[in-house]
């Protein structure tokens, strides 16, 4: 990225004003996990299939910590038709488990993330448990898992094979080299789709909780976290969790999940101290659009301010897109990155991300960080003891400010986002005493870093 001077930054200090953003490090709230993507269902292994130089530009524009978006969270799916593909008859025979090292790409993805961009958190996240262990004998449609609660098979009860399975691709995830530090066995389990789906409320999701957290430990797997309940909105996803607590087992949780499709992340949830995540939101149905301040809900602004609302209002530990990157015949904006066989293109959504991945690095803790002059505001204290700032304007006019306590420092870097630059680093400002002055320009984001 080249180094640029932005004329929109006032490289002086000026004297505090009423548009004064007040950072307090002394006062911390929750721990940043990180920002990511999927790309789940194909994806991945449409992604390996690449051929570089367009592969290596793609990995980089997502994972790349210098370069690129910088994520740190990755979401596979754990598929129907995977490791277990027949029935073993009833839920006491012995399973027949099966493993092609691929995953449909996810094994290359994965290994790719963690070993080359340093990538530690992947979510492997099931959509439905196996067909045979299911009231509606089908990995689609909804149905339940045969022996929660209200629920019965002549087959028999399969919470504990479900556990076994998805403890077993765990397994073979190691096997292949993958380290999988969270597990989900639920996603928008409060509705029914023609694709792999399943049912559950928090009651019987808390059966599965406490199988799977046992049998986890019991083969070894005690720091593989169990994530749950990723149903479609936020208020559907704290009913759910609130039962998963009434039964006894948010204790053996390692993080509350909800979508954002159903209602976005509202009002922290106050009934348990556990990580909060929003693990898939996106635009399933506008046209692909790479602009920051147009697009609708598309545009990178849009989703800077659904980013920052989330750690600020929601106090979530971790925001992911649907998809990372999908070829460009998609006429959706649901993953963040498009490529064809000789090109990339890198929506505003995605360089919005950057802001907060590149700056708000795993183990992070959000800072008190008050808005002023009408502009979003986020701060970060990193694990070195490096602070980051994000400031939006979703006004049309530009907005003058100062920034008090960033620090021991003598010079911040600013980096701009807007419709005509992506993630552009400008010409680096004098710090006094914590305190520097900047504007930003209407329809933009920016972010500070130390210089």
């Amino acid at each position: 990225m080249t180094l640029v001077v932005l004329p929109l930054v006032l490289a002086r200090n000026l004297q505090p004003r009423a548009n004064t953003i007040t950072l307090d490090a002394s006062t911390t709230y929750q721990k940043i996990i990180g920002f990511g993507a999927s790309e789940a269902f194909g994806h991945s292994n449409q992604f390996q299939n690449l051929a570089d130089p367009i592969r290596r530009q793609v990995l980089d524009i997502l994972f790349n910590k210098t370069s690129g978006a910088g994520l740190t969270i990755l979401r596979n799916v754990i598929t129907t038709g995977g490791i277990e593909p027949k029935s073993p008859g009833s839920a006491t025979n012995a399973p027949t488990y099966t493993w092609d090292g691929n995953d449909d790409g996810q094994i290359w993805l994965s290994e790719t993330a963690q070993n080359e961009y340093g990538v530690k958190t992947i979510y492997a996240n099931a959509w439905s448990a196996p067909a045979y262990m299911k009231t509606n004998n089908n990995a689609n449609n909804g149905g339940y898992l045969c022996g929660v609660s209200g629920q019965t098979c002549s087959s028999g009860n399969w919470i504990q094979a479900y556990a076994n399975y998805l403890t077993q691709y765990v397994k073979d995830y190691q096997s292949s080299g993958v380290a999988i530090s969270h597990v989900g066995f639920l996603n928008e389990a409060d509705a029914s789709f023609p694709y792999d789906s399943m049912r559950s409320d928090g009651t019987q999701a808390a059966e599965v909780i406490t199988a799977l957290r046992a049998t986890l430990d019991a083969a070894g797997f005690t720091s593989v976290l169990i994530n749950c309940c990723d149903f479609e909105g936020w208020s559907l996803s704290q009913t759910v969790l609130q039962q998963v607590k009434s039964a006894g087992a948010i204790d053996k949780l390692g993080g509350l999940t909800s979508h954002g499709y159903a209602g976005a992340p509202g009002a922290p949830f106050t009934f348990s101290n556990l990580p909060v995540w929003q693990t898939e939101w996106a635009d399933l149905s506008s046209a692909w659009v790479t602009s920051f301040s147009s697009g609708g809900t598309s545009s990178g602004l849009t989703w800077a301010q659904r980013i920052q609302s989330g750690v600020t209002t929601s106090n979530l530990s971790a925001f992911l897109y649907w998809i990372g990157a999908e070829p460009a015949a998609s006429s959706s904006s649901a993953m963040l990155v498009q490529w064809t066989s000789t090109s990339v293109s890198a929506s505003k959504r995605l360089w919005a991300f950057a802001h907060f991945a590149r700056f708000a690095r795993p183990g992070a803790l959000r800072i008190k960080s008050p808005s002023a002059g009408g502009l979003g505001v986020s701060a970060f204290k990193n694990t070195d003891g490096t602070l980051s700032l994000q400031v939006i304007n979703s006004g049309s006019s530009s907005v003058q400010f100062t920034v008090s306590g960033f620090g021991n420092v003598s010079q911040v870097q600013p980096v701009l986002t807007d419709d005509k630059n992506d993630f552009v680093f400008g010409s680096k400002i004098a710090v006094a005493s914590g305190s520097f002055s900047a504007t930003i320009a209407g329809m933009a984001m920016m972010s500070f870093i130390p210089g």
